[in-house]
């Protein structure tokens, strides 16, 4: 039998795992998903995830694909795979796709949520999917510095080391596109608050380095004027602190069917 190209839609609660990328001594997504595809296959899998999220990073809408000979329909897979993965992932769809389709090289764009929850306190069971920013933000000043982010920049400012190869010359380097950028209310809680990003990609940290930036600017530290700079400059040396791993989910993953 010709070997199969099988898509999953994955979610996961990234707390207790090192990232997605399979590592020889620590819990990774890609590596729990492997071990029980092998289980169910009885053969070695691997797994191409649309990205790396990293270590506490979430997902809501993961894509990932393997080839397989195996003749366990789609949705054996779906059952089976939930039935040996631990609660903290779950498979949300599963379906056979073209022998050519590849997760991460095909993708188009990703879509980024980082929460925040302004109140008082922080209630223990927020703790682990949001950053705890209490006392008022300056939302206008946000909203400003959120519309420079818009269109194509080399974004090497918000960008982490270690996002690319060193020394690479060919490819777009540091340039991205963002094509929507904002700061919204959650329905609900007035002391919940979401950034979100949709690019056609992102560096490593990019949106949390973003995320650490304008909260900068929304607590009266820098202006909309002084965060184009910043943009401008290339110079991470010059944006704000990485905000924290916990409150990031990977809310969708964009392909060529799919609209922005």
């Amino acid at each position: 039998m010709n070997p199969r190209n099988i898509r999953l839609l994955i979610a996961y609660d990234g707390t207790g795992y090192s990232g997605w990328q399979r590592q020889n001594d620590t819990a990774t997504i890609q590596g729990s998903l492997e071990d029980r595809l092998a289980t169910m296959t009885g053969a070695a899998v691997t797994l191409h995830g649309a990205g790396r999220t990293d270590a506490g990073v979430h997902a809501l809408g993961m894509v990932a694909n393997f080839n397989t000979s195996s003749t366990i329909a789609a949705q054996g897979f779906l059952r089976g795979l939930n039935s040996l993965l631990p609660p903290d992932i779950r498979i949300l769809a599963v379906n056979d796709v073209k022998t050519t389709f590849h997760s991460r090289f095909d993708a188009t764009g990703k879509t980024y949520r980082y929460d925040i929850l302004t109140g008082r306190l922080l209630m223990p069971t927020d703790r682990l999917y949001a950053l705890h920013v209490p006392g008022p933000l300056d939302i206008d000043r946000i909203n400003a510095c959120l519309r420079h982010l818009a269109g194509s920049h080399d974004f090497s400012s918000f960008e982490a080391s270690g996002s690319r190869e060193p020394g690479r010359t060919s490819g777009r380097g540091a340039v991205r596109t963002i094509y929507r950028a904002e700061f919204f209310r959650c329905p609900g809680r007035d002391d919940a608050w979401s950034f979100r990003f949709t690019g056609d990609g992102f560096l490593r940290h990019m949106v949390r380095n973003f995320v650490g930036t304008l909260l900068e600017a929304g607590a009266g530290k820098m202006t909309p004027e002084e965060f184009l700079a910043i943009l401008r400059s290339r110079d991470r040396c010059r944006a704000g602190p990485t905000a924290p791993a916990r409150a990031l989910f990977l809310e969708q993953v964009f392909y060529k069917e799919d609209a922005f």
